[in-house]
Order: structure tokens, then sequence, then C-alpha cells
């Protein structure tokens, strides 16, 4: 995979646009970095990966997911996009980090008379699904 495959991914999903961070191209929700290419053009940064669940992916795909003393004490992965296949990136971009860096719906409007937000439920998989209810008319 290269960076053209992640930003077309990425850019088939609401709110993600491009955009640059520490000089690199990057990909992101509402001004939040979902991912940035790093300067060597093949390592994918990408934020919202707690420890426990970055070690995980590091012990089960050490070629594609590692991780620098840099990035030790924060809550970060770094890909190796020439070692990534499509639907490892496609994942992880979702539902990675219980899908803290997935793109959601847009909100629903609320109502002056009917208050109600929308549920967010979870599915089986760990992303998350927003469910909206039908608005009512009177």
């Amino acid at each position: 995979m290269i960076f053209d495959d992640v930003r077309n991914i990425a850019l088939a999903w609401p709110e993600v646009e491009d955009g640059t961070s520490y000089g690199t191209p990057a990909l992101k929700v509402r001004k939040k970095m979902l991912v940035r290419l790093k300067e060597d053009g093949d390592t994918l940064v990408m934020p919202g990966v707690p420890p426990d669940e970055r070690d995980m992916l590091v012990e089960s795909q050490p070629k594609v997911f590692f991780f620098t003393d840099h990035y030790r004490d924060y809550p970060m992965v770094l890909i190796r996009l020439s070692m990534a296949k499509r639907a490892t990136i496609e994942s992880n971009l979702c539902c990675g980090g219980n899908g803290r860096r997935s793109p959601r719906r847009p909100r629903a409007r609320r109502s002056r008379r009917h208050n109600a937000a929308p549920a967010l439920r979870r599915s089986n998989s760990s992303c998350p699904v927003l469910l909206f209810s039908p608005a009512s008319t009177s």
C-alpha cells in the first residue's frame, strides 16, 4: 500500500479531509488527525491507539505494526505501508482504538419539541454504530 491508497479509502468517509501535520500529508476528521505520513514516505502514524492495543498489534503483526522510543509514551502506533494489506488498514482506520479514530456520521438535528439524541450502540465488531431514530412528525 501507499499513502494514496489510504487517502482513497478514508476520503470516501464523511468529514475526512486532506491536510498536513508536521509538514507531511495527513488525513483529518473535524480538524483532528486521523493519520499522517512520516517523512520516510512509508510509515503511517496512527494516533488514538492505547498502549495495550498497540502492544497486541505489534505482537500479532510485527512486520506491519511497530513503534519507536519517541512514541512509547503516546497512544500511537506506526504502520509500515509497504508491508500492510488493504484490509488491515481499513479495519484499523475505521475500528482501531475502539472506534475513537473513526469518522462518525453527522449528528442528527435535535428538534426543539423532541429532545431525543442519537443512540450509540456497539455491533459485534469493536466499531460503534450510530443509530438514528426516525423523527416523529406532529
